[in-house]
Formats: structure tokens, C-alpha cells, sequence
């Protein structure tokens, strides 16, 4: 049964019930479980919530369309955290979203409501065409829909195949994304933004300069058996709940968990387990043995400090450095030793603003543990200094011997549920010669070399009219990227937008001369493309791969799967090709893949390697492990074939008198763009998301109180005026200097040239700010 959505009811203003208390000490408990409960009786009601929940993160059902935090090999339980279970109620609601709604209301009043009003809407239901000129949007057939992409493609590609980009979310499947990334190569072009340039491409790129390998070396095991786990710019409390699961056996088996954060983070410091009793009666574990507050932007000077105590604490007493690993399996550590030794150790931790005997205590927890971790998301990657930082965290590793080690190594923990699976299978706008060359000896025509737009250059050329078409798999591209006002210009030059979504969302709103919406299956419903039950793939944060089947109808007769719609444009598109007298071969065989999962594997199997055996093995109940050498053994594909250890300069940002630093940050009540609801429990924020987090003495000293409203209003080098209007001011322990507030509403702030050193990832966690009095 299904039912309409509230969508008559314009929503009131949702920030005039706003509450504000105190934060919470420790994550989850019966908190969680309330929570839980309301979301899956709201969307689901009780026997769908029970069967789903029953099969999400289990070998026989469906991967959690949340985050990428992998399960355990033993199984035997619940796997799901509360935003797991509103991720599934979000996807798998009762709620419509069809035809009428898009009758009733018009682009611009749909524009006027709030991003968690249009994703209460329910499921799209058809495809739906935004005609040049019209206000409304209108049902099309697959067909026409289909015609209409084609044919603008046709005439982009006329001048050059690079007027067009293709966008890709991080929950896109293995099958869906290597199909995709086929699709726009065979088209001709590399333009291949995704989420990773905004999460973690920062890591992506510092790892494989340091290790060779730009993933994360460790499984849940070592996290289990670590001796040390220091957790940085990460909070697992409400962006991978079920990471708490493994800290607390890690801290049962007496590891020492270290959190460096700028905000005292619930789910950093305590622990109410709901599948224990003790966490049912809101007793929790502690998790941190230390918090270190650290200032937003000071990660890279904290750990060059941790790095130059660590070679002082090895001349003093020895041992401290592991001579024998670093020197068969590193490069660097004089280089790295004389840089150290030339900085002033009191300049590092004063601009990091750590007392010294809690810098020293962290030192020391470093110096002594034989199995260490590092773990961080993006609290660490969206800085202008990301990729030094990342690195300088490698160094303190490798002095160590932590990497190659059971309970040690890197561990960069991804947030959507298959980001780091894309990135496998070919979604990146600057692939290596050896996957082209292997595309084109299974596929037979010759693919782009030239490198694509990232997602910054994307949006820089859309700006500059060089983009015909967009074309988004997943995602809400407009609410995800930096600099809303700039995206939202890049967007509406262009002459189509290709939105292939599940729900309503802005990106659908902002758009090209002409837009489409393609409605898919999700995660959770049955996939009988071709007729047959298919089943798909995705990659966790440890590189696990493992198959995911839905156990749903689907929302609607109309639906496609992902491969299916990709399918059916490529063949539209070969068809083209061949009407043009393009002498190039056959092609893929689009439909016969579409038809069989199976043959997309053992294509994946014939290009990237690590997936020998593709079907049987991931037919195993928990997949099969990617290769990783340097947790494999010790082996480094870097040039050299050694680890490096880098010298780097950290530059702090420049903050003017009057201005404090803001670092953008999820509420409890979201995914990513995803706004599950309008709390934040454990920052004590109720019925409102227009709220920016200040130290209380800072407030006092920029002329400011507790519950004033402002307009908050970002600075940078182009003098463009970025505003977010009519923010409450809250008094909260972030660290002074700095300032938080929600995503996505705090992206408006976040300049477009504004990105990390090397990666180009948006510096979302260090926007300088000042307040104005409304």
C-alpha cells in the first residue's frame, strides 16, 4: 500500500519552533531507539520496518544505502545504526511523489521549500520533462525522455564531446558506475566529476604519493586488535554509527582511543550500545580515553609536533622510530628528520591551540603503541591544506612501523555506501593509461586520454558556456557543491539537466533550458531488468566487495534500475553513431549487459584488476577482499617501491581581527543532503537547522550574545558577497577561533576557488566568516 505525501500543506516556517539545550555526553542508547522507532512507523509502518531492518547489511538482503562502514565477517546480528534505519525509511517510504504533485505546484513554488519538505515527498513515481519555457514539470515516456538526452548529446558532441559532464553519487553501484563511466568514454570524454572531489579526494591523492595506494590499509580486525586509535576530524556518532560498535570491542581489548576534534562530539566520547541492556538503560561505555580540541585548520601543525616529539623522544631513549622497517621500507626520513628539527615546536602547538601536556600526553600514546590507527573523514580532507595533512599522518605512522601490521595502519572512512567502489570501476576524470588501456582491449575502440572536469571544473565551465548537458547518476549536485549561487548560474547555462534520482530534491529545481528527471530503483526494491533477478555490487571503506539483492517492489511500474537507464542511452547512442558513419566497431553489447549482470562482472573482472572470479566470489556471504600491498605485505607500488615520508609546510589561514574561522558540519537529522528531520540531539538543537555554533568568549568579544539572529557572511580574496541570512547564534565549546553550521545550507559560503593544495576538494571546514546584526 502506498500513500500520498502532506504535499498540499505549504510547510510554515520551520524554524519558528527552533530549541535550543545542551549536548549530549555519549551517542546512541534509548535515544536512538525512540528515534528509529518514529522515523520506520512514519515511512514504513511496523511489518515492513520489521522485514527490511531484518535484512539490511546481511549476506542474503541489501547493502545500507547510508555509509560505507563494513560489516563484521561473524555476522549472527542486527547490523544497523539508527541512520541506517532512516536512510532505509527514506528510501523505502509509503509516500508518492507523481505526476499530480508536479501538476499542483510549479518549479518556482517547489523552489520555496525547505530541502526537507521536498525529500518528505515520497518516491518519484515517472519521468518527468521540464520543457523549455514551461513552468511545470510533465510526465514523458521512457522513450521520448531517452530521445531528448540523445539528441542534445547528439548536438554537444557536434563541437566537441566535452560539452558534456557526467556526475556520479556515491551509491551508484559497481555494475551502474562501470556502465556509466563506459557510456561517457565511448561518448568521448573524461568528464567525470564525482563526490569523492568533495569528500575524499583529499586522501586519495596524499595516500597514493605516500603509500602508493589512495585507500585506507586496514579491515575491521585490526580496528578490533589496535593498541592506539586516534580519530581525527571524524564523528562517527552520527555520520557511521556503527563504527561505535567496533571502538567499543577495540576498547574491550584494551586499546586507547584518542579523539582530535574542534567540537567535543558526542559520539567521540561515550557510547550507549541499544543492542546491549546496559545501553537500553542509557548506560554507556566511554570511548575516548583523551579529547584533544584542536583549531579548525591546525591538524597538519599538531602532528609535525607529534612527528618532531616522536624523533626527540628516539634520540633520548631509542626505539621509538622502527630503524629497521623504515629503512628497507621508506624513503625520506632524513629529509623529513632535518625539517622537523628547524621548527619551533612551541609555534606548532600554540597555532593548533593544545595545551602542551595534552599534546605531550598524545606524543607519548604514539611512542608507545606497537599497533596505532589513524582514522579521519572529512574534518581533515576539506582544508587547504588536506593532502599535507594526510600526509603528515602517514609520516607518524610510518616512523612507527604502523602500516603492514595487524591492528595498525590508515583508515580514511568514507561516508556514502559505494563512493569508494565508483572510484574503482572508472568513475574519475583523470584515469590512468593502464585502465584505458585495458577498457580498450576488451571493448575495442580507443578511450579519451585528455583529462576531465573535477567538480569545481565543471562548475567553472558550465559558468563559462562550455556545457551543453549535465547529467547527474544520484546525488543532489546543487545542494552537495560549493558556492550554491555560483553552482545554481553553472546549472541554468546549460541547455539540458539529467537528474537520474529516487526522490525530490533542489538539484531538480535549478536547471538547464530543458530538464529531465529519471526515476530509479533503489537499494532496497527487487531489480528484474531483463526479466531476470539481478542482484549488484558495492565496495566498502576496507575494500570489501560484496553482492546486494533489494527485497521491495519496486515504488512504481515506471521505474528503472541505474544499468537499465544507462543501457538504454548507450544503445540509443551507438545507434546514433552509426547513422553518423562513425567507423569504430560495434560497440558494447548495451543490451545484453542490461539483460545480465553477470556479463558486466566478468567485464569488470577483464579490466580492473582484483576481481578474478568476479560472480562466484561475490556470491560468497561476505565477498571477497580487494588487493591492497601495503597491508597485503608490506609492498608499496609506489615509483620506488618504497613509502615515502614528506617534508610539509604548514601555512595557517588568515583570520582578521573580528572574523572567525567555519567549518560546515552534518546535523544528527541527515545524510549528506539527505535531511532526515530538523533535530540534532546530540548538539541539543530542536524543530531548526539555521544555527551557527560559537564559543561563548568569542560571542562576548565580537559584540555578540547567545540567541541573537545574524546574517553570516563569508570573506575571501574575490570580494563576492556570500551571505546565509537570518542565523541564531548558539554558545557551544567549539574551539576559539572558529564556528560551525549545517551543510547544506552553509555551502553558500563556501568560495568555488576555494579548494584544497593538490586535490581540489572544497575547503568547507575553513570558510572565514563574520557576523552582521539583523
Amino acid at each position: 500500500m502506498t500513500t500520498p505525501a502532506p504535499r498540499r500543506r505549504p510547510e510554515v516556517d520551520p524554524e519558528s519552533d527552533l530549541v535550543v539545550g545542551g549536548p549530549e555526553v555519549a551517542a546512541a542508547g534509548p535515544g536512538s531507539i525512540r528515534s528509529t522507532v518514529d522515523q520506520v512507523r512514519t515511512h514504513l509502518g511496523a511489518g515492513r520496518a520489521a522485514r527490511l531492518l531484518l535484512k539490511i547489511n546481511q549476506p542474503d538482503g541489501f547493502d545500507c544505502p547510508g555509509c560505507a562502514w563494513p560489516e563484521p565477517a561473524d555476522g549472527g546480528h542486527l547490523e544497523f545504526c539508527e541512520n541506517g534505519a532512516k536512510a532505509l525509511a527514506e528510501e523505502a517510504t509509503v509516500r508518492r511523489c507523481g505526476p499530480e504533485l508536479f501538476a499542483e505546484w510549479s518549479v518556482a513554488e517547489l523552489s520555496t521549500q525547505s530541502d526537507h519538505w521536498l525529500g518528505q515527498q515520497g518516491r518519484l513515481t515517472h519521468p518527468m520533462h521540464l520543457a523549455e519555457g514551461d513552468t511545470h514539470y510533465r510526465p514523458v515516456s521512457w522513450g521520448d525522455a531517452f530521445g531528448i538526452v540523445a539528441r542534445e548529446l547528439g548536438r554537444a558532441r557536434q563541437q566537441s564531446p566535452d560539452r558534456a559532464v557526467f556526475y556520479t553519487s556515491g551509491r551508484t553501484s559497481n555494475e551502474a558506475a562501470f556502465l556509466y563511466q563506459l557510456l561517457v568514454r565511448r561518448f568521448g570524454t573524461n568528464n567525470l566529476p564525482d563526490c569523492s572531489n568533495m569528500c575524499h579526494e583529499s586522501s586519495g591523492v596524499a595516500l597514493t604519493q605516500t603509500i602508493g595506494i589512495g585507500k585506507g590499509s586496514v579491515t575491521l580486525d585490526d580496528v578490533h586488535r589496535a593498541e592506539l586509535i586516534v580519530v581525527v576530524g571524524q564523528n562517527p556518532g552520527t555520520n557511521h554509527p556503527r563504527m561505535l560498535t567496533a571502538l567499543e570491542r577495540a576498547k574491550e581489548h584494551g586499546a586507547r582511543i584518542v579523539a582530535v576534534n574542534p567540537l567535543p562530539e558526542a559520539g567521540l566520547l561515550g557510547f550507549r550500545n541499544p543492542q546491549k541492556l546496559r545501553g537500553l538503560l542509557g548506560r554507556g561505555s566511554q570511548l575516548a580515553d583523551q579529547f584533544v580540541q584542536v583549531k579548525v585548520g591546525t591538524d597538519l601543525a599538531l602532528f609535525q609536533w607529534i612527528n618532531k616529539r616522536l624523533v626527540d623522544l628516539d634520540r633520548e631513549r631509542g626505539g621509538v622510530i622502527d630503524r629497521a622497517f623504515v629503512a628497507s621500507d621508506t624513503s625520506g626520513l632524513d629529509e623529513l628528520v632535518d625539517h622537523l628539527d628547524r621548527l619551533d615546536g612551541e609555534q606548532l602547538i600554540a597555532a593548533a591551540g593544545v595545551p602542551p601536556a595534552e599534546a605531550e600526553e598524545l606524543a607519548q600514546a604514539f611512542a608507545s603503541s606497537e599497533r596505532t590507527i589513524v582514522c579521519w573523514a572529512m574534518g581533515i580532507t576539506q582544508h587547504r591544506q588536506a593532502v599535507a595533512t594526510i600526509r603528515e599522518m602517514v609520516n607518524t605512522l610510518l616512523l612507527r612501523g604502523s602500516i603492514g601490521r595487524t591492528g595498525a595502519g590508515v583508515c580514511p572512512v568514507r561516508g556514502h555506501s559505494n563512493v569508494q567502489g565508483d572510484r574503482t570501476m572508472g568513475i574519475w576524470e583523470r584515469p590512468p593509461a593502464a585502465f584505458l588501456d585495458a577498457l580498450e582491449a576488451e571493448f575495442g575502440f580507443r578511450p579519451p586520454a585528455d583529462h576531465g572536469h573535477d567538480v569545481v571544473g565543471a562548475i567553472e565551465a558550465m559558468l563559462r558556456g562550455e556545457v551543453d548537458v549535465f547529467m547527474s547518476m544520484g546525488g543532489n549536485f546543487l545542494s552537495a557543491s560549493p558556492d550554491t549561487a555560483a553552482t545554481a548560474r553553472a546549472l541554468t547555462n546549460t541547455r539540458l539537466t539529467v537528474q537520474v534520482s529516487t526522490k525530490l530534491n533542489r538539484s531538480h529545481l535549478v536547471t538547464g533550458r530543458e530538464a529531465l528527471i529519471l526515476p530509479c530503483l533503489g537499494r532496497t526494491e527487487i531489480d528484474r531488468t531483463g526479466g531476470r533477478l539481478q542482484r549488484v555490487t558495492v565496495e566498502d571503506s576496507m575494500s570489501v566487495v560484496h553482492a546486494s539483492q533489494g527485497r521491495l517492489p519496486p515504488a512504481s511500474e515506471h521505474l528503472l534500475s541505474e544499468v537499465d537507464i544507462v543501457a538504454r542511452l548507450g544503445a540509443l547512442l551507438e545507434d546514433d553513431r552509426r547513422a553518423a558513419g562513425a567507423d569504430d566497431g560495434a560497440g558494447p553489447d548495451w543490451s545484453g549487459m542490461a539483460a545480465d549482470y553477470d556479463r558486466i562482472r566478468d567485464h569488470i573482472e577483464a579490466v580492473i584488476p582484483g576481481f578474478t572470479d568476479f560472480n562466484r566470489r561475490v556470491s560468497e556471504p561476505r565477498g571477497f577482499v580487494l588487493p591492497h600491498p601495503p597491508r597485503d605485505g608490506r609492498e608499496f607500488p609506489t615509483d620506488d617501491g618504497l613509502a615515502h615520508l614528506t617534508v610539509n609546510h604548514f601555512v595557517p589561514d588568515h583570520v582578521p581581527i573580528g572574523r572567525l574561522l567555519l567549518q560546515t558540519l552534518r546535523s544528527h537529522d541527515q545524510f549528506n543532503t539527505t535531511i532526515y528531520g530538523l533535530d540534532d540531539r546530540y548538539r541539543g538543537i530542536a524543530s531548526g537547522r539555521r544555527v551557527v555554533f560559537v564559543h561563548a568568549e568569542d560571542l562576548h568579544e565580537l559584540g555578540f550574545a547567545d540567541g541573537d539572529r545574524v546574517d553570516v557572511v563569508s570573506e575571501w580574496r574575490d570580494e563576492v558577497d556570500r551571505r546565509i541570512d537570518d542565523f541564531r547564534l548558539v554558545a557551544y565549546p567549539v574551539a576559539r577561533g572558529t564556528c560551525a553550521a549545517y551543510f547544506p545550507e552553509a555551502n553558500a559560503l563556501v568560495p568555488l576557488g576555494s579548494y584544497a593544495e593538490e586535490s581540489r576538494t572544497p575547503t568547507s571546514k575553513s570558510v572565514v566568516v563574520r557576523f552582521e546584526h539583523r
